[in-house]
């Protein structure tokens, strides 16, 4: 009996369209927009880092969550933009969200997925009592060289989720998860490089597509659940294309997708996108309803979960701010505002 005590989410205000970067590289901003379904990003401000938006999601949490600081026995935060290379960020939130000094913490890695392996782990070490309570976060403040496709759709953002086993605290109750792994090289950075490389070619069919099949294909025979038993579906989404593609695959309804879908207006938050899709999911969701949240990491991996809404949410949801207060509160800005934003005017 294990389940989500508190979740928070947050963005940056400022964001840029695509209509603006194409713009700069002299290229067909319809087609962008088209091919992607992202008409603009997030940007981080020139204070904002991975490990501060973290702390912000984080606060959120833990006010909704309603608990002592202290009382959290781990801490793990998923991020491909760590704002140092060697010191964790971890350590950094759990300071500035008063955590004390008793607890495990670890900085974790696996493209877009890192946050949900988080919350894989604290998941595991509630329900197994070597914890009362959890915190995965998943936080980025993701990078794209100028000019290629992924900087019309790697933004910032982060979401975080407190776990506990106390039915009468859960707002969300996990009712089963499931992963899968493999050696898929469709993104990578390497050391000293200073943004990621992509290969397309392998990103859909052999590797997005295949590992969120067999993650929430084993799900659903685990559960013995089929699509049309949940109320909303989350898919990583690394652009707006490629998790309606997928729900199409495994049977999902587009009207299933619509609470999590929110891409379109933020971009790809990597290590935060499936977790903020999720707490877009929570913040309408009512109670008996199920969610369905499938993350993905390039190299590749998926995890999926579903969840059981209860009768707690209503209670938990009252003074938070929602996604959507993170999405309609921005301020857009031009591409040279933008470069300064994420360093590339040091």
């Amino acid at each position: 009996m294990v389940g989500i005590i508190g979740y928070g989410a947050y963005i940056p205000c400022y964001r840029i369209k695509a209509e603006e970067i194409a713009r700069i590289w002299g290229q067909d901003a319809s087609k962008i927009t088209e091919g992607l379904l992202i008409e603009e990003k997030s940007v981080p401000g020139l204070d904002e880092d991975s490990i501060t938006i973290a702390v912000e999601a984080g606060h959120n949490a833990v006010r909704m969550a309603g608990i002592n600081p202290v009382r959290i026995g781990a801490l793990y935060s998923g991020t491909e933009s760590k704002a140092y290379a060697v010191k964790p960020n971890a350590t950094i939130i759990g300071e500035a969200l008063g955590l004390g000094y008793r607890y495990m913490s670890a900085d974790l890695e696996f493209a877009c997925k890192a946050g949900a392996a988080g919350l894989q782990m604290v998941m595991a070490e509630v329900e197994s009592n070597m914890i009362d309570y959890g915190l995965a976060i998943g936080t980025d403040t993701a990078q794209g060289r100028p000019g290629d496709a992924l900087e019309y759709s790697a933004s910032a953002g982060a979401a975080a989720f407190i776990v506990g086993r106390k039915r009468s605290q859960m707002l969300a109750r996990l009712e089963g998860t499931c992963s899968s792994s493999s050696d898929t090289p469709d993104f990578w950075r390497r050391r000293k490089q200073e943004f990621p490389v992509h290969r397309e070619r392998f990103s859909g069919k052999p590797s997005y597509q295949q590992q969120i099949s067999q993650s929430v294909g084993m799900l659903l025979e685990q559960l013995q659940l089929k699509p049309q038993d949940f109320t909303h579906a989350v898919f990583h989404t690394p652009n707006g294309k490629f998790p309606l593609q997928i729900a199409a695959k495994l049977g999902f309804s587009r009207e299933q997708l619509k609470a999590g879908y929110v891409v379109p207006r933020i971009g790809n938050t990597y290590s935060g996108a499936s977790l903020i899709g999720f707490a877009a999911a929570l913040d309408i969701a009512k109670p008996g309803e199920r969610i369905l949240v499938a993350s993905y990491g390039s190299g590749a991996g998926s995890d999926a979960f579903s969840f059981m809404v209860t009768g707690g949410i209503r209670k938990k949801r009252r003074n938070t701010y929602t996604v959507q207060d993170y999405i309609d509160h921005k301020q857009y800005i031009d591409y040279g505002s933008y470069i300064r934003k994420i360093g590339l005017l040091d």
